[in-house]
Order: structure tokens, then C-alpha cells, then sequence
């Protein structure tokens, strides 16, 4: 395998992440304030759906990765999957956002279920080979740092394009609709223009990866025909065997924190810019875009500081930077020292922190990704087999998972301080200030917390880049020996 992959192959393959981040930033940010404040299902029964979707995800994520990890054909381990998932996710996509009027409660809440489940399961069928396939491009470390960063960075271009479509085109403010969000019959045609994005983005990274087929790996052994049954056994046979490499139960541990804190931010983010910041339209556009700019900007410079620190402190010191300006804020207002709604000195601190915030989610992300690829070399020296789509399946479990729970606690936790809903309720007039106050604390302080649970974790993994240069010394041995 050569480890020197060209400019256009590295685009091509990040590009692919730009529908996961078109889809990640949609659900995030719009799906629960779309169906609990807008069409006015309750917050407990949309996170719910949430939870539903996530009990299969449980199953679909790993099940992915060992079906890819063992599948044989013409176009390899990953590809067939990769081009059979793009038109599936973009019309469940489009049906999420486009429930039929009318329904009751609990037929909104079986649509939400069911349309979420497809679109899960679809990206799934999608997202779980594609980053594997990241971590069989190349076996250089700081390459790896590379193509991961080339892959973070085409994904925040999706959050960028969601909320650029969002609030700058379908949502913006009209006389008809002063608060843009609010208008219904703008999520379908959102919702259309992402599956058309997502679709021809996933089919361009298929088509523009499809030439390093010959050099990558193929799955271990000879063929065996299995059974739908045989197949689960095999997933959780090897999922066991994953989770015994102590790198990478820490390191997933350390995820599982990491990803409910940002999945609670992004449901809570839009009522917090709304109802406790009170921003129009125009500003939650401009603070959420600096988000994924700055996650951009971080992702190019990650790879840089792998030169100089190890992979796992990169992990601690972006999940601390996060915490940290997602609490500052909050604290501010709460003692008066942060500047007041409606000013313009509200906005550019708010852009300034969201700016630096990202930057450290970058940082934790780009080096958690590529120490998946170190551990499944170390797996790899270990047991003889090569697993990334098991590796990656459990992380894409882990990321997926742990962000649904983050969207069902911030559902639940919405009911508990009996937040108001419906459509009506379009400002921070119209909620009780001790309601207000406990958003904040939700959002802040209390999130914030977390963060500390992640470092322990992340402490205990001991990898190291003189670590991997012996891990990769020893696996040359031992292919060389079995040729």
C-alpha cells in the first residue's frame, strides 16, 4: 500500500463526511425544536423517538462494520456499501421533515420514530465503511492526522451549508413570520435541497476513492457464508474482542462523555440563542456558522500539534477549551458581567467564543479519529485480523449514540423545567425567568461538568507515538514473515 495519497484522493474521500455533517447539524440543531416547538409534540415523547432510533443503531452501527470488515467483491470492503446508501438516506431524510398534516400525538411521534430509524440506518450503511476506509487509505501516523483533518473539515462544511440554508434562505425572518423558525412550511424544501446535497456528496466520494481499491486491504481468510444469525454471532464476537484492547475501551469511554455533552449543546443550542440570548435570525446565523469555521480552522492546524504532543492529550486539552467556553458565558450573565441582549457587543463575544470553541472541538476530534486507526494496528499485531469497520462501527456508535441520548436528556430536561411549546411561544418574554435560568444552567455549568469523567478516561490510555512507531516495526515484521 502506498502511503502517499494525492490532494484530489484526500478531498474526494473527506468530502463524504460533508452528508454526515449536513445530517448531523440538521438533527442536532433543528429536529427537536421542529417537532416539540413548532408542531408542539411534547419534548419527552420526541426524545423518545430519539432513544428508539438509537436502540437500533446499536445493532446496525457494529453490524456495518462486520459486514464491511468481511465482505468480498469487485469493488472491495467499503464501496458497494457507500454507493447503495446514497438515495435511501436522502429520501428518509426528506420524509423526516416532512410529516403528513394532521396527525395525532402519537402519530407524529410514530413518524418521527419510523422516519428516523431509515434515516439512521441509511447513513449508516454509508458512514460506518467510509471512515473505515480513512484508516486503510494510508498507514503513515502523521498522514493519518491528515486525512482525518481533511475529513473534519468537509463536515463542518455541511454544518456550514445547513445553517446557511437554514437561517440565511428558509429561515429568515419575514413580516409573515418574524421569527423564521417558526415556519412550517419551510422545513420541506430545507429538508429536499440536504438529501440533494447528501446524495451527490457520498456518490462523489465513492467514485473519487474507487481507484485505491487494489491497494487496500481485503478481508482476512477464506469466504464463509453465514446466516443472518451467524453474522450478529460474528459482530459480537468481535465487538468483545474490540472492547478487550485497553486502549480502545478508555478511549471509548472517553467518547461516550464527550458526545452526550455535545449532543445536550446542539438540541438546547437554538432555544438558548433564542429565548436566553434573544437573537434574530440573522445573528443565530452568524454565531452558528463561526462554529463549524472555527472547527474548520482547528481541524487544518490538529494535525501540526501531533508533531509535538501525543494524540491522546490533544483528546483532553480540546475536550477541557470546550467545556471551558461553554460554562464562561453563562457564569458571566448569571453575575451581571456579560454584555445585554440586543447588543452588538453581545454578538461578537458570543461569535469570539463559538470561534475559539471550536477550535478545541477540533483539536479532541482530528485526535481521537486518528488513534482509532493506531489502535486497530495494534489489534491488528494482536490477533492477526484487520478490523477498522469494528473499530470505527463502535465509534460511529458511540458518536451517533451518545448524541441521541444528549437530544433525549435535553428533551427531558425541557419537560422538567416545564418549559412552554408551541409555536406562540416566540420570546423570552412569554417564559418564566426562573425557566430561563435553569436553561442556562442546563446548557452551562451543569454540561460543562462532564468534561471531567472524559479526561479520567482518557488518562488511562496509555498510547503514545513512540508506542505506535514499535507497533508498526513489529506488524512490517510479521507481514513480511507471512509472505
Amino acid at each position: 500500500m502506498t502511503t502517499t495519497l494525492s490532494f484530489s484522493t484526500k478531498i474526494s474521500y473527506g468530502v463524504g463526511q460533508l452528508a454526515e455533517g449536513l445530517k448531523n447539524s440538521a438533527l442536532a440543531t433543528f429536529l427537536l425544536f421542529y417537532y416539540n416547538q413548532v408542531l408542539g409534540l411534547s419534548g419527552t415523547l420526541a426524545g423518545l423517538a430519539v432513544a428508539i432510533s438509537l436502540i437500533f443503531d446499536a445493532v446496525t452501527d457494529p453490524l456495518a462494520g462486520s459486514i464491511s470488515d468481511n465482505w468480498r467483491g469487485r469493488l472491495g470492503r467499503r464501496h458497494p456499501f457507500m454507493y447503495a446508501s446514497a438515495i435511501p438516506l436522502g429520501i428518509c431524510f426528506y420524509l423526516l421533515f416532512s410529516p403528513p398534516q394532521g396527525l395525532s400525538d402519537l402519530a407524529l411521534f410514530a413518524w418521527l420514530a419510523t422516519m428516523l430509524v431509515a434515516t439512521r440506518a441509511s447513513m449508516t450503511l454509508y458512514h460506518v465503511p467510509h471512515i473505515a476506509l480513512g484508516a486503510e487509505l494510508s498507514t503513515d501516523y502523521q498522514e493519518r492526522s491528515q486525512i482525518v483533518s481533511f475529513r473534519y473539515v468537509l463536515s463542518f462544511v455541511g454544518f456550514f451549508l445547513c445553517y446557511g440554508l437554514g437561517f440565511g434562505l428558509f429561515f429568515r425572518d419575514t413580516p409573515e413570520f418574524p421569527k423564521g423558525q417558526f415556519n412550517v412550511a419551510a422545513y420541506e424544501p430545507f429538508a429536499l435541497s440536504l438529501s440533494v446535497l447528501m446524495m451527490l456528496t457520498i456518490f462523489w466520494s465513492a467514485k473519487g476513492t474507487q481507484h485505491r481499491i487494489p491497494f487496500l486491504p481485503q478481508a482476512p481468510g477464506e469466504y464463509v457464508r453465514l446466516s443472518m444469525g451467524g453474522i450478529i454471532k460474528r459482530m459480537l464476537f468481535e465487538m468483545k474482542g474490540a472492547l478487550k484492547n485497553p486502549s480502545f475501551a478508555w478511549l471509548f469511554a472517553g467518547a461516550l462523555v464527550i458526545f452526550v455533552m455535545v449532543g445536550v449543546d446542539s438540541a438546547l443550542s437554538l432555544y438558548v440563542y433564542e429565548y436566553f440570548w434573544e437573537l434574530d435570525s440573522k445573528e443565530k446565523l452568524v454565531v452558528l456558522l463561526v462554529l463549524p469555521i472555527g472547527i474548520i480552522v482547528g481541524s487544518i492546524i490538529s494535525p501540526s500539534t501531533h508533531r509535538y504532543i501525543n494524540k491522546r492529550t490533544g483528546v483532553i486539552v480540546g475536550c477541557l477549551g470546550w467545556a471551558t467556553i461553554q460554562v464562561v458565558p453563562i457564569l458571566l450573565r448569571f453575575q451581571d458581567l456579560f454584555p445585554h441582549n440586543g447588543t452588538e457587543s453581545l454578538v461578537f463575544f458570543l461569535m469570539a467564543l463559538k470561534f475559539v470553541q471550536g477550535m478545541f472541538a477540533a483539536q479532541s476530534l482530528v485526535s481521537f479519529n486518528s488513534m482509532l486507526a493506531d489502535i486497530a494496528d495494534e489489534h491488528e499485531l494482536a490477533t492477526g485480523k484487520r478490523q477498522e469497520g469494528i473499530f470505527f462501527a463502535a465509534a460511529s456508535f458511540a458518536t451517533k449514540t451518545t448524541a441521541g441520548i444528549g437530544s433525549f436528556l435535553a428533551g427531558v430536561s425541557l419537560d422538567l423545567i416545564q418549559w412552554p411549546r408551541g409555536a406562540e411561544i416566540q420570546s423570552a418574554a412569554d417564559i418564566p425567568a426562573d425557566t430561563l435560568v435553569w436553561l442556562g444552567m442546563i446548557y452551562g455549568p451543569i454540561l460543562a461538568g462532564f468534561a471531567v469523567f472524559n479526561v479520567i478516561f482518557n488518562l488511562k490510555c496509555k498510547m503514545t507515538r513512540e508506542g505506535h512507531e514499535e507497533t508498526m516495526r513489529r506488524l512490517a515484521e510479521v507481514r513480511t514473515a507471512n509472505l
